[in-house]
């Protein structure tokens, strides 16, 4: 999925758990989870670098590439956020699970479980025709949501 995408999606998944009453602080469970919702696709940003290093940096890269889309990563973060930052780690957590989820259903997939080769995969194809309505539709749901939450 392109980069609009996760975020429509990550802005609608903030917006629809933003009323949990035990919320602390409502501003960083936002900003979380939609930094969250586009913190894998970090390291395809990582191997457009360039200059002298870049061969020896996209070579590590892609070495390990794979590994921000597993939700093994996703769930050793959260758990981090949830020994040192707890506030953090839902948040988190739902972003991130988000954007996996979303991109399990490209074509491209994404590996759950690292190391398990296994790969999860769809046929929404990142920038077609389905990932522009998912993009829309996600505008309207994120646009109903905030409606809810801040006129009703």
């Amino acid at each position: 999925m392109l980069k609009r995408t996760h975020l429509a999606i990550g802005i609608g998944v903030a917006l629809y758990f933003l009323d949990i009453p035990q919320l602390q602080n409502h501003l960083i469970f936002f900003v979380v989870v939609v930094a969250a919702s586009l913190f894998p696709d970090l390291e395809s940003g990582l191997l457009s670098i360039r200059g002298p290093l870049r061969m020896r940096f996209a070579q590590k890269v892609k070495e390990r590439m794979g590994f921000l889309h597993t939700y093994t990563f996703c769930i050793l973060a959260s758990i981090l956020f949830a020994m040192f930052q707890p506030i953090l780690a839902f948040p988190f957590f739902l972003g991130y699970s988000f954007h996996l989820l979303a991109d399990s259903f490209t074509p491209e997939g994404i590996k759950p479980f690292w190391p398990i080769n296994k790969v999860s995969k769809g046929h929404i194809p990142a920038g077609g025709n389905l990932d522009m309505v998912i993009f829309y539709v996600m505008i309207i749901v994120d646009i109903a949501l905030a409606a809810k939450l801040f006129l009703f």
